[in-house]
């Protein structure tokens, strides 16, 4: 018998935040210290995935200790602080928060201490039972983990929750920690690698929502 969909947990960067061209330039910027190539968009939505030193190894074509990567991070980090100001909501991002009537969380792999602050310029924590950011130095890292911590720190059944994201890591640890996904086309993926997932996929976060009332 199917379990009853009750709470949603939302991905950040790449979903909710309008935040891919930031992303892109940014990661040109860190790789350019070591003499990477300059990725378009198209590009990164295509080679894309975490752990994020396996990307950079696989876009440098070599391997990334974990000083370098430390490194890397560090100067992406700086770059994407720098711009943030230039980004905003997914155009029905709004929308799409007060379409849903059960309950609502956000769960990012940007640093806690500058996510909690940068929601509430949107006008959105009070939609949020729980924000939860990184609470590490380093990025980069699998969502998995994180996602048991959030769903166990708000006593939410992971057979209850759907998470909607931008990456293949959203629907590898939705389905790690039990709990449903919905992909969403618009963020830092391509479309054809989403689908192929195997998983719900939305063109808007509007009709993520909607599927999310649906799945099963």
């Amino acid at each position: 018998m199917a379990t009853e969909k009750t709470h949603l947990v939302w991905d950040w960067n790449g979903t909710l935040l309008n935040d891919l061209s930031l992303v892109v330039t940014s990661t040109n910027h860190a790789i350019a210290t070591v003499d990477g190539p300059v990725l378009t968009p198209e590009q990164h939505r295509v080679a894309f995935r975490r752990p994020v030193a396996d990307y950079y190894a696989d876009v440098l074509g070599r391997a990334v200790d974990a000083a370098e990567f430390g490194r890397l991070d560090r100067i992406f980090h700086d770059a994407y602080r720098a711009g943030l100001t230039t980004c905003a909501l997914a155009e029905d991002a709004e929308q799409a928060l007060r379409s849903w009537p059960g309950s609502q969380s956000l769960l990012s792999m940007w640093f806690h201490d500058e996510l909690v602050p940068l929601v509430e310029t949107y006008g959105l924590t009070p939609t949020f039972r729980r924000i939860d950011g990184l609470r590490t130095a380093i990025g980069g890292d699998r969502k998995a983990s994180h996602l048991d911590r959030h769903l166990t720190e708000l006593g939410v059944d992971p057979a209850e929750t759907v998470l909607i994201g931008d990456s293949i890591d959203d629907a590898d640890a939705a389905q790690e920690v039990g709990a449903s996904c919905i992909l969403y086309t618009g963020g830092f993926t391509d479309p054809g690698r989403l689908r192929a997932r195997g998983v719900p996929v939305a063109e808007t976060l509007s009709e993520a929502v909607l599927l999310a009332a649906r799945h099963d």
